[in-house]
């Protein structure tokens, strides 16, 4: 089992190496390595603190179950994929070709995910009234770097 993780965090460390970052890779948070709440959990989990009506949060239902699926089938495609670059790098001689394959697999996954969470907050955010977004921003900051207020907010 040490193998196979070693050989994971050996392919990590070439992805990291060899493909440059998204260019929204500030949502790298959303990530399975960091299991975060999606944005319309988040919105269904303050609704009260959001001012979002019975309607609303009726609305948002379907796009968080939708949220949830989409993230139980990243980080299954993603660990498959990872695994597949383990496979790959088994040997001393690895194909280096068949290893970028990988690697670029492995970054499809991420974005294609990450577009479709884009996708998703924003339908979540159709429903929300002008005040209630910038309660949103308030209770829920989404920027890189903001991540002790996010932090502190889950505790309570």
């Amino acid at each position: 089992m040490n193998t196979i993780y070693s050989k994971i965090m050996v392919g990590a460390a070439l992805l990291a190496l060899s493909v440059p970052a998204p260019a929204f890779a500030q949502m790298k948070d959303m990530s399975t390595k960091h299991h975060r709440p999606v944005h319309g959990q988040m919105c269904l989990e303050h609704a009260d603190k959001l001012g979002l009506t019975d309607d609303q949060i009726t609305k948002m239902k379907p796009a968080h179950t939708e949220m949830q699926k989409q993230q139980a089938r990243f980080k299954a495609d993603l660990t498959i994929a990872e695994i597949e670059l383990a496979e790959i790098m088994d040997v001393k001689d690895f194909d280096m070709e068949k290893a970028s394959a990988a690697v670029k697999k492995i970054e499809g996954i991420k974005t294609a995910h990450h577009l479709e969470m884009l996708k998703n907050m924003k339908e979540v955010r159709t429903n929300l009234t002008d005040e209630q977004f910038k309660n949103m921003k308030k209770i829920m900051p989404m920027k890189a770097g903001m991540k002790k207020p996010l932090k502190k907010m889950m505790k309570k």
